[in-house]
C-alpha cells in the first residue's frame, strides 16, 4: 500500500486493479492453473464425488490410446476433476462437490476436439462418427454424453467399424 501511495492517483488505481484481480485468481485457482468449463485443478483430488468411466476410440478400425495424465499438467502440480492416471481408458471423475459432468469436458480438458466430424486426431467424413453409450447407439452430440458411474463409451471414426468387446474390468474402481 506505500508504493501505491507515492504514485499519482491514477497509475495507483491501475495498480490496486491489477494487486486485487491478481489476488482473486489465485484465490479461486491457488495451483495458477486455469479452470477448464468451471472446473478447476486442484493440489489434491476431491472426496465428495467419485466415479469411473471407461472410454475406448477407434480411428477406422484401429484402437487409439487414451493417454494417461490427462488432467494432470506437469508444471500446475494439481489434478482436474477429470483425469485419467494410466493409459486403459478409465476416466476417473473426483470431485469436490456432486455435478454431472459431460464427455465434452473430458475432451476439453485433454485437450483434443471431439464432434461429428473430430475425434481427438482422427479426421474422418461428416456422419461418420458411431458413439455407443452402455453397448447402444448414440446419435446425440458426442460431447453431451454424460459421465456417470461405470459408463462404457466407445466412439469410432471409420469405416470401417470395430465390434469392440464390452468392457467389464470394474475390480477396484
Amino acid at each position: 500500500m506505500n508504493a501505491i501511495r507515492i504514485l499519482s492517483a491514477g497509475a495507483g488505481a491501475a495498480i490496486l486493479v491489477l494487486t486485487l484481480a491478481g489476488a482473486s485468481a489465485v484465490a479461486a485457482d491457488p495451483s495458477g492453473t486455469p479452470a477448464i468449463g468451471g472446473i478447476t485443478c486442484d493440489r489434491a483430488e476431491g472426496s465428495v464425488f467419485h466415479i469411473h468411466q471407461h472410454l475406448a476410440l477407434f480411428d477406422h478400425g484401429r484402437p487409439m490410446t487414451i493417454p494417461s495424465d490427462i488432467g494432470r499438467p506437469l508444471a500446475g502440480e494439481c489434478l482436474y476433476w477429470i483425469h485419467t492416471h494410466s493409459p486403459d481408458g478409465l476416466i476417473h471423475i473426483e470431485s469436490p462437490k456432486f455435478q454431472t459432468f459431460t464427455l465434452g469436458e473430458f475432451f476439453d480438458i485433454w485437450g483434443q476436439p471431439l464432434s461429428a466430424t473430430r475425434l481427438a486426431s482422427a479426421t474422418f467424413a461428416r456422419g461418420q462418427l458411431h458413439a455407443f453409450l452402455n453397448g447402444h447407439a448414440y446419435a446425440g452430440d458426442p460431447r453431451k454424453i454424460e459421465l456417470l458411474g461405470h459408463s462404457v463409451i466407445v466412439l469410432e471414426a471409420g469405416p470401417p467399424y470395430a465390434s469392440p468387446a464390452a468392457f467389464t474390468d470394474w475390480q477396484g474402481q
